[in-house]
């Protein structure tokens, strides 16, 4: 293969430096196009949908466990799936894996889900070959032809006020590529990160940066740490040393 050029750390170091310029433009670029999305319009869902879980039959509003957001992934796993029955589809696993742990979003008041067609004890068996963890249910209705996710795979976001749901965003394609960590799933969804820095509507919730931030089994047993100044002397967990 034909090689890029062999330079000196010193060239190294400068070409580094020009492509860090380019880097943060796509970055503020990107937090630009997040904050857009938070004010796009939503659109009310007044169809009844029925999914199967663990629990039993569940509505679109059960599927957000008591939070307010709630992002939906539509993974094949089905009869007619390559891969089936002891697979899912190898995008969908493959996106599977990829999926942070999901304390840190559920701390931002966001449930993650995962959909197919597939029977629980089938979903069940697949998740425990595989270590997946998310939430995963049944889809019994027109779930999937209704938010365009019965031909491909695809990532929906909505929220709730009270008994009302509303779709907020849709995700499918290549752009599902780059889910998978807390960031990205917070950034396609309503109410964002919901971190002061962001430029979001007026009202919407919002907390000093990384304050939030947690050991993902010890969300709500004590005070968030503040990650700058002294010390909280009434917070065991917060090891820092005092500013000289």
């Amino acid at each position: 293969m034909t090689t890029p050029p062999i330079v000196s750390p010193q060239k190294w170091e400068a070409a580094l430096q020009r492509m860090r310029v380019k880097e943060k433009e796509q970055f503020r670029a990107r937090d630009a196009l997040a904050a857009e999305r938070r004010r796009m319009p939503w659109v009310a869902v007044e169809k009844q949908y029925e999914f199967v879980g663990h629990d039993g039959k569940a509505s679109l509003l059960d599927l957000f466990d008591g939070r307010r957001q709630l992002i939906v992934y539509r993974a094949f796993f089905e009869p007619g799936v390559g891969g089936w029955p002891h697979h899912a589809c190898r995008g969908c696993s493959m996106m599977a894996d990829h999926v942070a742990n999901l304390g840190h979003l559920n701390a931002r008041d966001t449930t993650l889900v995962f959909v197919s067609r597939a029977p629980q004890p089938d979903i069940d068996r697949v998740k425990a070959r595989m270590s997946w963890h998310m939430p995963w249910y049944t889809i019994t209705d027109d779930f999937d032809t209704d938010f365009g996710v019965n031909e491909w795979h695809g990532t929906n976001a909505f929220i709730h006020d009270g008994d009302r749901v509303f779709r907020t965003y849709f995700i499918n394609n290549r752009g599902d590529e780059a889910l998978g960590t807390t960031w990205s799933f917070l950034d396609m969804t309503a109410l964002g990160r919901q971190e002061e820095w962001e430029d979001s509507p007026e009202g919407y919730p919002q907390t000093p940066t990384y304050e939030w931030w947690d050991w993902h089994d010890t969300y709500g047993k004590h005070t968030p740490l503040r990650w700058f100044g002294d010390p909280d002397p009434d917070n065991p967990n917060d090891q820092r040393p005092p500013r000289k």
